[in-house]
């Protein structure tokens, strides 16, 4: 499956960080494509053509959700992105270009390339509600969690 290189992401740590994101997601667990074909929940799409704009029911948080894909895109969300970076599908390569936009946006992306991590996350927790104190009322890993994951997917720590 085709997806950003380390040099076209910007970075080894921008990859080991994309990487940490679908871990704290939880959507790898459901796929053997690395969850970009992973709907909220678990559940799975076939098309790449769109994002699958599916509503979703997770009783266990209480809450409906269109989250979809390795970075768990809700389609709003998606679809600004596709709009302003000119994506053409929802396959992993434009999920990829999205969630590096989405760190850009929340201004994480130039420290993760500095490698401070920690500093990063705090930024990203608004974005992804995986990340530790990012309010949601959903599963939250934990800053040391997550570090790990981020090393052993070969990112460094400055």
């Amino acid at each position: 499956m085709a997806k950003l290189s380390a040099e076209q992401a910007g970075g080894q740590n921008v990859v080991a960080f994309l990487d940490m994101i679908a871990h704290a997601e939880g959507v790898e667990r459901f796929s053997e494509h690395s969850g970009y074909d992973v709907l909220v929940g678990g559940g799975r799409f076939t098309s790449y053509t769109e994002h699958p704009r599916k509503m979703v029911w997770l009783p266990k948080y209480r809450i409906h959700s269109t989250a979809a894909g390795r970075y768990q895109f809700l389609w709003k969300t998606w679809n600004s992105l596709r709009e302003r970076l000119k994506l053409l599908d929802f396959g992993p390569i434009s999920q990829d270009r999205a969630a590096i936009e989405l760190l850009r946006e929340n201004g994480s992306l130039a420290d993760i390339q500095k490698g401070w991590i920690a500093s990063a996350i705090r930024k990203s927790r608004k974005t992804w509600a995986s990340q530790p104190s990012a309010g949601y009322g959903q599963r939250e890993l934990s800053l040391e969690a997550l570090l790990v994951v981020y090393q052993k997917a070969g990112g460094s720590i400055a």
